[in-house]
């Protein structure tokens, strides 16, 4: 009697490893998953609790600081490095892949207002309270070897920003006036006004290189072009911005940080009123930067916590505080896209991590596979009022806690407010103004 049977070579299906894991063949029709739907739903339930579990951001405290961390600039061309300048006039390079300060420098008497790296990052400028522009090398000195400046220019009045061109040896500073410089030079090759007190900050354009924006104490955000010899525009606003930042992948985008406790994004082409109003901080946000893909941002506030917003999205993904942070001053986001610094007046510089849940290190094939497949479903089923739910949950400060809730209980009595006027006045009398085109003063050309 024969008997038929089927067989196949464990060799054409079988991996090669050291755990003998054997590759099951699968199926993909839908028919015969019925229930697929409902075990990927639980996974990706399980996938947004673990999220939420090994949900740990912070990573390390750079202490070393002897006053208030002020501004902080990346190095153009080395991850690892950082460079921070405090209130009492002393900067300090950093050495982020060991957490220790390499080097050591009294800058300035008073505040370092400013540190920017040159764009090729073999030296770096900055600017402080005693009307100082001061260009230093990023190398060390020799054993033996004076600590000194490359090149001191002495300004007439105090200098408040410093940014630095993308691709030439030219810098600008604010204070009194916007003055663009060029590094051969000990006088600005061109300076802009436009009837302001002063100016808090200038930032250069990523993309658009010959492109800059400024804050200005009228409330306004001015824009001006190299090539001219007069600012384009300018959008006056209800309150101070106190600084803003380009998106690095989107040349006429920029946000900048209010002291109505928001930030704005605008369209450099239609200043009449904001692309997006992105609230949620319940102080004064203090500083920005956008993330190298220009997708996200991080703020900084006066009300000691960091919060990442998606570029256009009005409430932000994360919230980041610790009980001993205090009113955080200025922040940057690594150029890798993996880490934020955030510098703070009770002298600490803190690192963190961009993704609160991420494993940092090398991840095998298998963990890397699990990782994107989780992702995946939590996307797939990011909308499920469960999963909304606990993927947007997040812990506050109580003061944090308290204000935000006050502040909604305000906002919503001014919109019951204007509502009741509306009903009871002349049909189209009170017009209907939405929350983009209420902090918009007037445009200025």
């Amino acid at each position: 009697m024969k008997v038929k049977v089927l067989s196949r070579n464990p060799d054409d299906y079988v991996r090669e490893t050291k755990y003998d894991i054997q590759r099951v063949p699968r199926n993909y029709d839908p028919s015969l998953h019925p229930f697929e739907v409902n075990r990927e739903y639980t996974r990706a339930l399980n996938a947004t609790k673990l999220d939420r579990v090994f949900a740990k951001p912070f990573l390390a405290s750079l202490d070393g600081h002897r006053d208030g961390v002020n501004c902080m600039a990346k190095h153009t061309t080395r991850l690892s490095s950082l460079l921070s300048g405090s209130c009492d006039g002393e900067l300090k390079i950093w050495n982020l892949t060991k957490r220790e300060c390499v080097r050591t420098i009294q800058a300035h008497e008073g505040f370092v207002r400013g540190i920017v790296v040159r764009f090729c990052g073999t030296s770096f400028f900055s600017v402080g309270d005693d009307k100082t522009i001061k260009q230093w090398k990023m190398q060390c000195p020799e054993f033996g070897e004076e600590e000194e400046p490359l090149n001191t220019i002495l300004g007439k009045t105090v200098f408040t920003g410093l940014d630095h061109h993308r691709q030439e040896g030219v810098f600008a500073t604010c204070g009194q006036q916007v003055d663009i410089w060029d590094e051969q030079r000990s006088s600005p090759i061109r300076s802009f006004t436009w009837g302001v007190d002063s100016f808090s900050c200038v930032r250069f354009n990523p993309v658009e290189t010959e492109l800059l924006a400024s804050c200005a104490s009228d409330r306004s955000i001015v824009l001006y072009d190299m090539r001219e010899a007069t600012p384009l525009k300018k959008v006056v606003m209800t309150m101070r911005s106190n600084t803003l930042c380009w998106n690095p992948m989107e040349a006429y985008y920029f946000t900048c940080a209010n002291e109505d406790y928001n930030l704005y994004t605008y369209d450099m082409r239609n200043l009449e009123q904001p692309v997006m109003v992105h609230m949620d901080h319940v102080s004064a946000v203090l500083d920005i930067d956008f993330s190298p893909t220009g997708k996200e941002f991080v703020s900084a506030s006066f009300d000691k916590t960091i919060r990442i917003f998606p570029k256009n999205g009005g409430h932000s993904r994360e919230v980041y505080h610790t009980k001993r942070m205090q009113h955080v001053i200025c922040i940057k986001w690594s150029a890798d896209n993996k880490y934020i610094l955030s510098g703070s007046d009770e002298m600490n510089i803190r690192l963190w991590k961009a993704n609160a849940s991420e494993k940092l290190g090398v991840l095998a094939h298998r963990e890397r596979a699990a990782t994107n497949y989780n992702q995946k479903l939590k996307e797939k089923f990011q909308h499920h009022p469960q999963i909304k739910r606990i993927a947007r949950h997040r812990h506050l400060p109580k003061t944090v806690y308290h204000q935000s809730k006050e502040l909604r209980v305000m906002r919503e009595a001014r919109r019951r407010k204007e509502r009741n006027v509306r009903k009871h006045s002349k049909p189209g009398s009170v017009p209907v103004t939405t929350e983009r085109e209420k902090h918009v003063v007037t445009v200025v050309k």
